[in-house]
């Protein structure tokens, strides 16, 4: 399916900071190698939209916060049940800084998530408790931008919260399957494939455009 881009499109790019990148305390394998193909997209999109993870020290996803191992230990947290992760895109560190190589100047939004101690913010439109909105909906809405594209990091967890999110929320989403990577811890993958076809979250490849 190729797509002929609207005024009604925006380019959603989630996450890419240095944490979450080779080198990075929460890498995600691949995650450079999209960076010249996102480049590449964006420059073909009038609106573009970064997502920031951003979080306070002591974050309540961090296993370092409750004494408990990365990847294997979770919590359960009001809102259900948490995974705990290694510190990360800690507010000013140099970790959270988007990668150097990214290179969007009409980037005409930066959204910082996960800001709140005391909650996870895995999606760009609802905090971890499903209920708390970052705001991003309605500035879509104001806008009429319509038809989202996602592309970042990771598939499995931020890109795919959101993108799930965007189309509950009744944004048409599509999923840049070659510009993302997925952390891949068991089943996450399996899980996110699901979610995206219960929700009708689209997957295409950038090739398409």
């Amino acid at each position: 399916m190729a797509f002929a881009l609207r005024a009604t499109d925006a380019l959603l790019v989630i996450d890419m900071q240095l944490d979450f990148l080779p080198g990075g305390s929460l890498a995600v394998a691949g995650g450079d190698q999209i960076i010249p193909g996102i480049n590449s997209l964006a420059a073909r999109f009038e609106h573009v939209i970064l997502t920031q993870d951003w979080h306070p020290e002591g974050h309540i996803s961090f296993a370092s916060t409750h004494n408990l191992k990365p990847f294997v230990d979770t919590v359960d947290a009001p809102y259900g049940k948490q995974t705990l992760w290694p510190d990360h895109c800690i507010q000013g560190s140099a970790g959270a800084q988007l990668h150097p190589d990214l290179d969007i100047p009409h980037t005409e939004l930066i959204l910082r998530k996960g800001f709140r101690r005391s909650i996870d913010s895995y999606s760009a439109f609802t905090e971890n408790d499903g209920t708390t909105p970052t705001g991003l909906a309605g500035y879509l809405r104001e806008r009429n931008l319509q038809r989202l594209f996602f592309t970042g990091v990771a598939y499995d967890f931020c890109l795919g919260f959101s993108a799930i999110a965007a189309a509950k929320l009744g944004f048409e989403s599509i999923v840049l399957d070659d510009l993302t990577r997925a952390v891949g811890l068991p089943g996450t993958v399996d899980t996110t494939n699901k979610a995206f076809a219960e929700a009708k979250v689209h997957l295409t490849q950038s090739s398409n455009f």
